[in-house]
């Protein structure tokens, strides 16, 4: 039982992370959103709020990874079109309202003294482990290490951007247009 409140705790943290960001988000409105004991957020997470936000962006990337991984089975632009599909059903399902944590833990600044966090370096872990995973995608597919590289910076980053950019807006646009571009892109490299 334990475990379940526990999880139910990180997935509630990644929720309010990708809606309000970690700066925004308190322990006390975690335990109210995710009903559990205020006790509980102290006993699970001893480190605080810095800590719930790494495990939170550990979980996300997690869930990320294993959409990704599965959709690169057919192949680099399918693997893409997932990833970007999924963020523009976060975005639209929560009428712009959210996007992704791991990016919002990147846009605050670490706690005060503090040159980096665990969650920011958490992030960094999450954003290169999808990286990695369309290199390695798109390599099985012909594209040189290097291009593939580079192609898997830009998709990562592009999505994350026009998330971004879409909830400013409140407008899918922004995502729609890039898509179309980076999945033209991807068919061009892997011919």
């Amino acid at each position: 039982m334990s475990s379940k409140v526990r999880d139910r705790m990180v997935h509630g943290a990644a929720d309010m992370m990708r809606r309000r960001g970690v700066n925004a988000m308190s322990v006390r409105d975690l335990a109210v959103h995710t009903g559990a004991p205020l006790g509980s957020t102290y006993h699970y997470f001893p480190g605080g709020k810095q800590q719930l936000a790494e495990e939170a962006v550990r979980f996300s990337g997690r869930s990320i990874h294993r959409l990704l991984e599965r959709a690169l089975e057919a192949g680099p632009v399918e693997g893409a079109r997932a990833f970007l599909t999924l963020w523009r059903e976060v975005v639209v399902s929560n009428d712009f309202r959210a996007g992704c944590p791991v990016l919002a833990v990147t846009i605050e600044e670490p706690p005060p003294g503090e040159a980096s966090s665990p969650a920011l370096i958490a992030a960094d872990e999450v954003f290169r482990d999808w990286e990695s995973l369309l290199v390695a995608s798109l390599t099985q597919h012909g594209v040189d290490p290097a291009r593939a590289s580079t192609l898997a910076t830009l998709i990562v980053a592009a999505t994350e951007g026009t998330v971004a950019m879409c909830r400013a807006r409140q407008s899918i646009e922004p995502l729609d247009a890039v898509t179309r571009e980076l999945l033209a892109l991807l068919e061009a490299a892997v011919g």
